[in-house]
């Protein structure tokens, strides 16, 4: 069996996981700033 292409997948997938959490987390992070800007006027 060829490792090259496994090791690159599972390289791949761990850049997009990670990649998306941080996306996710950022996006809920401004949400909950926005929310409490607001609701502080």
């Amino acid at each position: 069996m060829d490792w090259v292409p496994v090791v690159f997948i599972v390289f791949k997938v761990l850049v997009f996981g990670t990649g998306m959490f941080f996306a996710i987390k950022w996006h809920y992070d401004q949400d909950k700033k926005k929310k409490n800007e607001t609701g502080e006027q």
